[in-house]
This record gives structure tokens, sequence and C-alpha cells, in this order.
């Protein structure tokens, strides 16, 4: 077994506490169904995430399409499941 570095296992705690801290302010802007913080926490969660992204690549600037595509993606989710107060839930069969 490798010796571990305590300089890098300290970044990967903190790149993973910011990165489910911010999954779980995305998943409640989720459920209390509003886009527009929904859709910038996904951005961030992806932002926060882009080391995968910058390995496969080897360049940096494909970071922001992934932002980008998460905020839409995000955004146009929420847009498309939103029903009016009152109505059946989203998922419930028709009458």
């Amino acid at each position: 077994m490798a010796a571990i570095d305590p300089l890098t296992a300290g970044a990967v705690f903190v790149a993973t506490a910011a990165t489910d801290a911010v999954y779980v302010m995305f998943t409640s802007a989720v459920v209390a169904r509003k886009r527009v913080p929904a859709a910038s926490w996904s951005a961030i969660w992806y932002l926060l995430s882009s080391y995968a992204v910058i390995s496969y690549t080897e360049n940096a600037v494909y970071v922001a399409f992934a932002a980008i595509g998460s905020w839409v993606g995000a955004f146009a989710s929420l847009t498309f499941l939103h029903r009016p107060p009152g109505g059946p839930p989203v998922g419930a069969a028709p009458e």
C-alpha cells in the first residue's frame, strides 16, 4: 500500500464535503420546485465534480460546457415537471 499524502487526503475530504453539500442544496431546490436555484446548484455541483472532465479531455474549457448543460438540464426538468397547485402529483395515474 502506498503512503498516504496528507495534503491529497485533505483535498479529497474537502472536495467531497463541498460536493455533497451542494448536492443537498440542489435536491432541496428540486423538492421545492425552484427552477433557477435548482439549475444554479446543479451547475455548481458539476463545477465541483469537473475533475473527471478535465482528466478525460485534458482541457478545462469543457468544464464550462458541463456546467451550462447541467444548468439547462435542471431548469428544463423542473419546467416540464411543474404542475399548478392542486393538480395531481407528477407520475399520478390519469383519472
